[in-house]
């Protein structure tokens, strides 16, 4: 029987990205940030979600992608995804969430060295697709061990 992913899809700049669900928290709306002193460049801030503080986490900044201009109509498919990594909750920008797809493991390929400034290191995998590629992350190498405390850190 073969094996199967399912992912959460969204758009970020150019691309089309997965996350595996089941490190996917929630998708939520773009709420008020607060922005946060002294902390790396791609954190926008902090946020409130049922009483959790939560880090928000711009990967526009992190990896130097350009933010894509969007509808007024895809602005309302635009917000953080909610992520667990290893019991720590992080927030990531997201241009526009795509849908939840259904991916067989042998349908993904290793990564090219270089996918649109996203250096393979953070990538388990691309799948070619209609109009191009779905990227997978793999969350828990988008941030090292060190960046994760700071990011633990900013909530306290």
């Amino acid at each position: 029987m073969a094996e199967s992913n399912q992912l959460v899809t969204f758009q970020l700049g150019e691309e089309l990205y997965g996350i595996d669900i089941m490190d996917v928290k929630e998708i939520v709306r773009v709420q008020d940030v607060r922005a946060i002193p002294n902390a790396p460049n791609y954190v926008e801030g902090i946020f409130h979600l049922r009483s959790e503080i939560i880090p928000i986490i711009n990967l526009h900044k992190r990896f130097h992608l350009k933010k894509i201009a969007v509808s007024e109509e895809d602005e309302l498919l635009s917000g953080f995804v909610i992520l667990d990594i290893d019991g720590m909750k992080l927030g990531v920008i997201i241009d526009k969430v795509s849908r939840v797809v259904t991916i067989e493991k042998e349908e993904i390929q290793p990564p090219p060295q270089m996918v649109s400034g996203i250096g393979a290191e953070y990538i388990q995998g691309v799948v070619r697709q209609e109009h191009g590629y779905l990227i997978i992350l793999d969350i828990r190498d988008l941030f090292n061990p060190k960046e994760l405390q700071k990011l633990a850190a900013l909530r306290r």
